[in-house]
């Protein structure tokens, strides 16, 4: 008797398992059939696709370099509460004069959400530069006596300008980042000097 019910139990089973393959079948066939009738990849469509990735690249690029009439090259880097610097890489010289302007945009205090742009010199990783930082909050988030820094604009709030000028060092790739605990994962670029 034991054999019956257990072979019952089985065949059960069995047809719990066919009934899901069919449902997930049918499924999949309704899924196919759906689209059959649109035509794929519209020239619209493409269009749309295209201008969207086109549109992303030109931010992810934007230098905002800008040489005035003695060839130095001036800078603007905008950021916001949104922890974000709209430049994410800068293209200069070596031995060019650099001008940088930090804008803040935001509204919250510099205690809150403070924002600078320290250059790193060559090798230097952010992530270790700023584990240092983060204990340096009395002098704006920048290691007393650092030989990792290129130049640095001071800590901002809200509605405040900054202005630095430095020389670019020799040809290479250089990271900047924002020092104020936590940013420099979001708040990052690349100084290229040729």
């Amino acid at each position: 008797m034991t054999l019956n019910i257990e072979f019952c139990i089985f065949i059960v089973l069995k047809q719990e398992e066919m009934r899901y393959k069919i449902i997930v079948a049918l499924g999949l066939l309704f899924l196919v059939s759906c689209g059959k009738d649109q035509q794929p990849n519209t020239p619209q469509s493409t269009s749309k696709e295209t201008k969207l990735e086109t549109t992303k690249n030109k931010t992810e690029d934007k230098t905002n370099v800008v040489l005035d009439a003695k060839g130095v090259a001036n800078v603007t880097i905008t950021s916001n509460d949104g922890m974000r610097f709209d430049v994410r890489k800068i293209n200069v010289s070596s031995g060019q004069k650099v001008r940088v302007t930090l804008t803040h945009t935001g509204k919250l205090d510099k205690r809150i959400m403070g924002h600078n742009v320290v250059f790193l010199t060559n090798g230097v990783k952010p992530s270790a530069f700023a584990v240092k930082a983060a204990a340096a909050r009395d002098n704006d988030y920048i290691p007393e006596e650092t030989t990792e820094v290129i130049a640095h604009t001071k800590m901002i709030g809200g509605g405040e300008t900054t202005v630095i000028e430095f020389i670019a060092p020799e040809a290479g790739t250089y990271n900047y980042i924002c020092s104020f605990p936590g940013h420099y994962a979001m708040m990052k670029g690349k100084l290229i000097v040729e």
